[in-house]
């Protein structure tokens, strides 16, 4: 099955590559085969990733822990259908084909190597509904702006001044924590740590998606975006709540500007989880209690868990953008539905081909260092089990720190191939391991 799903995913990449074209949003020619009418419209992409990891220094090893001398990958592809039924109105579906695995079935590193990777991995192909929504944008006036068309958008036009509401399911990171440098593991950086704000634990289902409603307004060089979600209905599982009985706010102003005639944006996202979440200390004393592993789902009980990051993106050059992220969570209480991290920082540089004749081109550096509290340090020091990390022991903790450099060739306009190399310091928090080398190779096309 494996081989018929790579012959499949070749033949769509070069299906890709049809002359036709459109413009994006940044103004380039991309390809496009969306029927000629105004009300339809039908994209798709399909990636392939591969990582692989050498051996590394591995004393001890939990139920979490990364495994040395291995290679995962992961193949998807992606139908974006949506109709326009009024001005300003867009219902888009995006039913998925998955398969595959992250390295050790995604787990032993809280900045994960793969965004491309989900928490539930599949031999088989399999078919996921990971979006459909309702969006409806409400012209308040201004300049005229033009909309091309893309992934989940239609061409046409807008004011400058808008409401922009969003309903169904859909990704929280479609509407909040954006950055146009580091947020899409389908063409730019992989981990999980710099695609979005690590301490942001954005409510999902195992695969990133949630069901909700936001809505935006933009006035001026000012943006303002609220939401509420639902959560899982236990931390990092498969289905979604329903009724909102366990749900996230979340709340963001975004602020454009330019420096030097150069665009740039400036964003702060704040995030409230309410439900069902345990404290590790509780965890910690239960523990004692019965002589056994602190298990946070054994204290669960209803209460709140919030956040804050702040994210950059500066254009530098016509050819270099710089971006970074901050953020900021409780750290006594248990991540629900991303991944280990209280405190995150990263950073990291764009730079396109144009110097060297290549303009589809792109290479991309940065670096991000992430933390836990001392009372999440206590509980997996203790043996407990996090979202992703937990070797069973901890005796030496400290700093999880990650470097990663990718080269993103596009021989073609629809296809590109990245290579992807990434090194992973004290993962899970443990001085004790690595570091991890992962080298990585991703096929991307999209129509």
């Amino acid at each position: 099955m494996r081989c018929s799903l790579m012959h499949v995913f070749l033949l769509t990449a070069l299906a890709f590559a049809s002359p036709a074209t459109a413009q994006t949003a940044e103004g380039d020619a991309a390809p496009s085969v969306s029927w000629p009418t105004s009300w339809l419209a039908v994209h798709g992409q399909a990636t392939f990733t591969l990582q692989g990891t050498p051996g590394f220094a591995s004393p001890y090893a939990g139920p979490n822990s990364l495994t040395p001398r291995q290679r995962k990958e992961t193949i998807d592809a992606t139908v974006y259908a949506g109709v326009q039924p009024w001005r300003g109105g867009e219902l888009w579906i995006n039913p998925e084909v998955d398969q595959g695995f992250g390295l050790s079935g995604t787990l032993g590193v809280a900045g994960f190597p793969s965004a491309e990777a989900y928490k539930v991995g599949k031999k088989a192909p399999y078919v996921r509904l990971q979006r459909l929504f309702f969006r409806q944008t409400l012209d308040l006036g201004g300049a005229e702006q033009k909309t091309d068309a893309g992934l989940n958008q239609f061409a046409g036009r807008s004011t400058a001044n808008r409401i922009v509401l969003t309903i169904g399911k859909f990704g929280v990171g479609d509407v909040f924590d954006t950055n146009k440098f580091a947020h899409d593991p389908r063409n730019d950086f992989l981990n999980w740590a710099l695609v979005d704000a690590g301490t942001f634990d954005y409510a999902a289902d195992a695969w990133g998606y949630s069901t909700g409603v936001a809505a935006e307004w933009y006035q001026g060089p000012w943006t303002v975006r609220v939401g509420a979600f639902n959560l899982s209905k236990v931390p990092n599982g498969e289905t979604l709540e329903r009724d909102f009985s366990q749900y996230q706010i979340d709340a963001e102003i975004e602020h454009r500007h330019t420096i030097g005639g150069r665009d740039g944006a400036v964003r702060v996202t704040v995030f409230r989880n309410r439900g069902l979440f345990g404290r590790f200390d509780d965890a910690l004393a239960l523990a004692t209690l019965i002589a056994a592993p602190p298990d946070t789902a054994l204290v669960r009980r209803r209460q709140t868990r919030m956040g804050v990051s702040f994210n950059l993106e500066q254009a530098l050059t016509d050819t270099v953008g710089l971006f970074s992220r901050a953020g900021l969570a409780n750290g006594q209480i248990e991540p629900y539905d991303f991944t280990d991290i209280d405190r995150t920082a990263s950073a990291g540089l764009s730079i396109k081909g144009d110097n060297w004749g290549r303009k589809a081109d792109e290479i991309g550096i940065a670096a991000v260092v992430n933390g836990i509290s001392k009372e999440h340090q206590r509980y997996l020091a203790a043996g407990g089990i996090g979202v992703l990390v937990g070797d069973g022991q901890l005796p030496h903790p400290g700093a999880e720190a990650i470097g990663e450099v990718f080269y993103r060739w596009a021989p073609l306009r629809a296809i590109s191939l990245t290579l992807d190399y990434q090194i992973v310091g004290n993962p899970g928090y443990n001085r004790d391991r690595g570091p991890i080398h992962v080298f990585g190779v991703r096929l991307h096309g999209e129509l």
